[in-house]
């Protein structure tokens, strides 16, 4: 899978990213180059905004190797 072209697809978005170490990425995708995607991690708050959830937003922006991603899927699905 190309996993460049899907995170330019999702640039902006909150998604999961699993890589080949076993773990776990939650965040919005601020930046993608030709091997690193950049990812700012988030959480899920309950009891915020007008549906009872929403995300929140904690530390740095951090890149990961593309070459590393072993699946990748839109947040709001893995709910």
């Amino acid at each position: 899978m190309n996993y460049y072209r899907l995170c330019c697809r999702y640039h902006g978005k909150v998604v999961r990213i699993n890589d080949r170490f076993g773990r776990t990425h939650l965040g919005e995708i601020t930046r993608v180059t030709n091997n690193k995607v950049f990812i700012r991690p988030v959480r899920q708050n309950q009891g915020f905004g007008y549906l009872g959830w929403g995300w929140g937003y904690y530390g740095f922006a951090y890149g990961i190797a593309l070459g590393a991603i072993t699946g990748l899927a839109l947040a709001a699905f893995v709910w």
